[in-house]
Formats: C-alpha cells, sequence, structure tokens
C-alpha cells in the first residue's frame, strides 16, 4: 500500500482515537486515502496482532441522517460480501469486528506483496522496453504466467457465487514469492449479483490497470482471461460481453 500524504488529519473514533490508546506508540498508522474511507494499520486484541481499520469519516457536504444511512449501508454491505466470500471460499481479509454507527470496519491484516510490486519486481527492463515481447526470455516467465492463470482462477471463482469487486486493480496481496496465495482486499464498491454485464466491466477494470500500471504484462494478461473464461459455466459468457464493453471503452476514449 501507498503512504498516505503526512498532512491528512483525521479524528479517530473510539477505541482507536489517542484518548483510548495508551500506549501512543500503537497509535493507528494510516495508510491510505480514498474518497469515501481511510484505510489504518492498527492491533486487534494483542499487541502483537495487527489488523486493518478501514474508516469512514462522516462527511459534512452530506445531510447528517442521509450520511449515517449511506455509512451505515456501504459498512454492512462489505461486511456481507467478505463474510460470504470466506463462506464460498474466496480467499478475502476476515471481518474482525465493525460498528456502522461510528463507521469502522476492522479487517485481518494480509502481510505480503501487491500483484504490482511483484510485476515491477519481476518483470525485466527488456519487457518494459517491448511491451509486445511475450516474456518468454524473462527467467520468471513461468511463474509469471501462472500468476496471471491465477488471478484469472480468484476473480472466475469470485464471480461465480454472485459477487462483484467493483475496482479490481493490481493492488491485491499475494506473499513476497509469485507462487504465493492471492487474497482479494478492497471491497468497497463490492456489489452482489450474476449479470454478465457487470462481470465483463469487473474484467474491463482489472484489464484497463493492467495497461496504465504494466503495459509489459498485457500479452501475459491474456492468461487471465484465458483462465477465467475455462473456469466455470457463465466465464465465457462473461468474456462475450467484454468484448462490447471494450467497444464502449474506446469509444468513450475517442470523444473524450
Amino acid at each position: 500500500m501507498m503512504p498516505a500524504q503526512p498532512s491528512i488529519q483525521v479524528s479517530l473514533p473510539p477505541p482507536f482515537n489517542s484518548h483510548s490508546v495508551h500506549d501512543q506508540s500503537k497509535t493507528p498508522t494510516l495508510l491510505t486515502q480514498g474518497a469515501e474511507a481511510l484505510v489504518f494499520r492498527t492491533t486487534f486484541l494483542t499487541p502483537s496482532t495487527p489488523c486493518a481499520l478501514k474508516y469512514r469519516p462522516s462527511k459534512p457536504y452530506r445531510h447528517p441522517i442521509l450520511d449515517k444511512g449511506l455509512t451505515r449501508q456501504r459498512i454492512l454491505a462489505e461486511a456481507r460480501v467478505l463474510v460470504r466470500c470466506r463462506k464460498e471460499g474466496v480467499r478475502v481479509p476476515a471481518v474482525l469486528a465493525a460498528d456502522w454507527e461510528a463507521g469502522w470496519l476492522l479487517l485481518e491484516w494480509i502481510p505480503g506483496w501487491t500483484i504490482r510490486r511483484c510485476l515491477d519486481a519481476f518483470l525485466t527492463p527488456e519487457d518494459t522496453e517491448s511491451p509486445s515481447h511475450r516474456n518468454d526470455d524473462n527467467p520468471r516467465a513461468a511463474e509469471l504466467k501462472d500468476l496471471m492463470r491465477r488471478i484469472g482462477l480468484t476473480v472466475a471463482h469470485l464471480h461465480s457465487i454472485g459477487v462483484i469487486h467493483g475496482d479490481l486493480t493490481t493492488n491485491q496481496q499475494l506473499p513476497t514469492s509469485l507462487a504465493g496465495t492471492i487474497t482479494l482486499i478492497d471491497f468497497g464498491l463490492a456489489v452482489q449479483t450474476t449479470q454478465d454485464e457487470d462481470k465483463a466491466v469487473d474484467l474491463y477494470v482489472l484489464e484497463r490497470a493492467f495497461a496504465a500500471t504494466h503495459p509489459a504484462a498485457e500479452e501475459l494478461f491474456r492468461g487471465v482471461l484465458e483462465a477465467y473464461g475455462g473456469a466455470y459455466n457463465g466465464g465465457r459468457q462473461a468474456l462475450k460481453r467484454l468484448e462490447d464493453v471494450r467497444l464502449r471503452g474506446r469509444k468513450r476514449s475517442m470523444i473524450g
């Protein structure tokens, strides 16, 4: 995760605020700031058990009743999706605690690298200079292709249980080895649906994330879609719909 801007000031609710934390060295550390939520690293139950705190501060530009209702709805929706994923065997952080009135969700800490960091580390300079190259000369080529295959299988598993992530990027987690287990994180935009259109948009968002951050991996990304299409009954239908989504995306790019 990228470090947050040091100038950000936020007042956390109990039991995470400075008045509730006796040992100031255990004060939650801000990691990222999104449009709706802030993510902190803190501890749970014991000082040696790390966890992720997702806090949705109140928005002063919203009516207080509307703001509370939206916060409650979104925290509950995210928690429910995560619980369902865990039940169905999709690797996601466990929900440890939640307080929708105070606006926070406490999640299992997932150690390791993001896929983006792995690609940064293991794609060679030659790959970066030649995005159309199939990466076969990269000594880690087989591992990189297997990583793409497992990404495709993970997304397929998610979609097969009727969950759409909503913001698939290369910021998902796995241990420092390319062979590590992939854990999907950040379900703040997730919805439960079985529509092929929604699945296709999910794949398109991930495809554009690869194109934007790792042009050298665009050829490898085909392995994601190949694995996805063969992983479950609805996969190929979602890939057909992906062609339409791509076309609409190109038209929007041309119009500006």
